[in-house]
């Protein structure tokens, strides 16, 4: 079901390319419609009904509470507003990306998803590590870099304990604390949440990272497969970093991944963990076939561990960014 927004700006010009670059990003979401002439308001929004409500000034006087679930206040350092009515406000003049993603934002949190029980998931990749320092997140970040290459829609969810997403995304985007609350609390449109807060860069669609490291704890196991199932439903392929805890939340992800990056190197406390895993927990007899094992920095281990190993070699370099260019330079990931 799409959102339906009415555009009410006295303003062509402004309209049109609004309209233009919603019919280009986001037809398959939101329906809108467009008047720029106060006189016709009342008409408009007596005969269709609307989720959303865009106004400029010079229709704050015609408006009326209760036409849409949000009223939002388009603004600007020329508008004369004594009176705005209490409504949402946003900038009139920056990109209109941003513009877009703070209507998704202030709508999610006044609207209620509709389940849908026929979920359109996407591929779920989760990359996992019984071991900690191995390289797991440059895997991680590999492996959306090699989908991204391949023209798939890719998301990188970080659900890290203490998330490394600024080593590869350096642009700083609102939280996803925002998300997590939202989670906990059981209100508001997630998805559209969701949608808002996303960044992208070359061509991987991600979360920004926790404000604090607390938020994520709260965190039930339900609340982690909402989110991923969510995740998927907005991508092609969903690529989940995760901690190196073997927990309820994690099983929780490998129970919806279609595949299992196993991630180990050559210290011996890696391998040694490794083994521990494959050897002492039943975890891994149910996720076999869907795992396969990632020796990077050219490790090398059991191979009757299983039989779908790939081997990273060692590239001498301490930046993670050079690391992973350089293994997409060599086409080393066959996935």
């Amino acid at each position: 079901m799409r959102t339906k927004i009415l555009i009410a700006v006295n303003d062509k010009t402004y309209t049109n390319h609004l309209t233009e670059y919603l019919t280009e990003n986001y037809s398959d979401i939101i329906e809108a419609d467009v008047i720029n002439e106060p006189s016709c308001l009342t008409e408009q929004i007596e005969t269709f009904r609307y989720d959303v409500v865009l106004i400029d000034e010079s229709f704050i006087d015609e408006i009326t509470q209760d036409c849409a679930k949000l009223i939002i206040l388009l603004w600007s350092e020329q508008s004369n507003i004594d009176n705005h009515k209490g409504y949402k406000q946003i900038h009139k003049h920056q990109k209109i990306s941003k513009i877009i993603s703070e209507i998704f934002e202030q709508y999610s949190k006044v609207s209620i998803g509709i389940p849908n029980i026929n979920r359109k998931i996407a591929n779920i990749t989760a990359v996992w590590s019984p071991a900690g320092g191995v390289g797991k997140t440059t895997v991680a970040y590999l492996y959306a870099s090699k989908k991204a290459k391949d023209n798939k829609k890719v998301m990188y969810l970080n659900l890290e304990s203490f998330s490394t997403v600024p080593v590869f995304f350096k642009d700083k985007g609102k939280s996803i604390s925002d998300v997590f609350e939202m989670l906990n609390s059981e209100t508001g449109d997630i998805k559209m949440l969701i949608q808002s807060l996303c960044s992208t860069k070359n061509g991987i669609t991600y979360l920004n990272p926790p404000n604090n490291y607390d938020d994520l704890c709260v965190l039930s196991a339900e609340n982690i497969y909402e989110l991923v199932l969510v995740c998927s439903e907005i991508t092609e392929e969903l690529i989940v970093d995760l901690s190196c805890e073997c927990d309820t939340r994690t099983r929780q992800i490998f129970a919806l991944a279609s595949e299992i990056l196993l991630v180990t190197e050559a210290s011996e406390t890696a391998k040694t963990k490794l083994s521990q895993f494959i050897t002492q927990n039943n975890v891994f007899e149910n996720i076999k076939d869907r795992t396969t094992i990632v020796t990077n920095k050219g490790a090398i281990i059991d191979e009757s561990y299983t039989e779908k190993q790939i081997n990273l070699p060692l590239v001498q370099s301490t930046d993670a960014i050079t690391v992973c260019k350089t293994l997409l330079s060599l086409d080393v990931v066959e996935m």
